[in-house]
């Protein structure tokens, strides 16, 4: 990689993601995508759009992803030497209105689908839902298809990482892919700031666990699949939460060494 770490921490401190990295090459991505095919055949896309959660410890193939060089390169720059692989989980948006795709109503009369009809992800903090203290939890999205505005490309708020923890609430608008329903209200975020990380397949986005993010709807004819990886610093240990208690059984060490021994494996 050209950027030097020092340049990569730096950008990424002040703007709370890095987008686009580098990550697999042109033999790489076709055997990852054909491996993640036989999965969409062995258990159907409606299990493989968002039910593959921590299959990095049944699939070696995932598990190398995980671990690539060029992945721990970046994460290392960012979170230092020492790394903890906490959790991954395919995600994909599958084309949900197909070629002359139309509801019927009552009176047998077709109208369009509309975009406030399908699924999307609201504006939202990972941090909200993991429970981490004592370091800072890192994103990956590692792109198996192109990533584009029309299937539903990742969009975030620059900087908005440095405002702390915001206020979530119930969402609104039906649709909303995350699984506790919540969003930021819009009124709290400078949303006219946000700005898109179109990927290549084999690209990768990367972004800190307070980030304000979200994604629109996949209103095109294409998949738009990636993995999801996340990484703290061995530093770093689950909070107690009696309302949301979280288990870390599928933690490995990412690289370095583990001096602390804060999570389970």
């Amino acid at each position: 990689m050209n950027t030097s770490a020092a340049k990569l921490q730096e950008s990424y401190q002040q703007e709370g993601f890095l987008s686009p990295l580098p990550v697999l090459d042109e033999i790489e991505l076709k055997e990852a995508r054909e491996a993640f095919a036989k999965l969409e055949e062995e258990f159907g896309t409606e299990y493989t759009k968002y039910s593959l959660h921590n299959v990095h410890l049944q699939y070696s193939w995932v598990m190398n992803l995980t671990k690539h060089p060029r992945i721990l390169q970046v994460i290392q720059a960012i979170l230092g030497p020492d790394v903890i692989l906490l959790d991954s989980r395919f995600i994909c948006k599958y084309p949900t209105v197909k070629q002359a795709d139309v509801q019927e109503n009552e009176d047998h009369q077709s109208k369009p689908v509309t975009d406030n009809e399908l699924p999307y992800v609201a504006w939202h903090q990972d941090m909200r839902y993991w429970g981490i203290a004592g370091g800072p939890v890192l994103s990956v999205w590692l792109a198996l298809d192109d990533s584009q505005k029309e299937n539903g490309v990742l969009q975030v708020i620059p900087g908005s990482h440095g405002s702390g923890m915001l206020p979530h609430r119930q969402a609104t608008r039906p649709g909303n892919l995350l699984s506790v329903n919540q969003e930021i209200p819009e009124e709290l975020l400078q949303v006219d700031k946000a700005v898109i990380c179109p990927l290549k397949a084999g690209q990768m986005s990367i972004h800190d666990g307070l980030l304000v993010h979200a994604s629109d709807a996949n209103t095109s004819q294409r998949r738009r699949c990636g993995l999801v990886i996340r990484y703290v610093p061995t530093c770093a240990y689950p909070t107690e939460d009696p309302d949301r208690p979280r288990k870390f059984h599928a933690t490995q060490l990412a690289c370095g060494v583990d001096q602390f021994h804060h999570f389970s494996s």
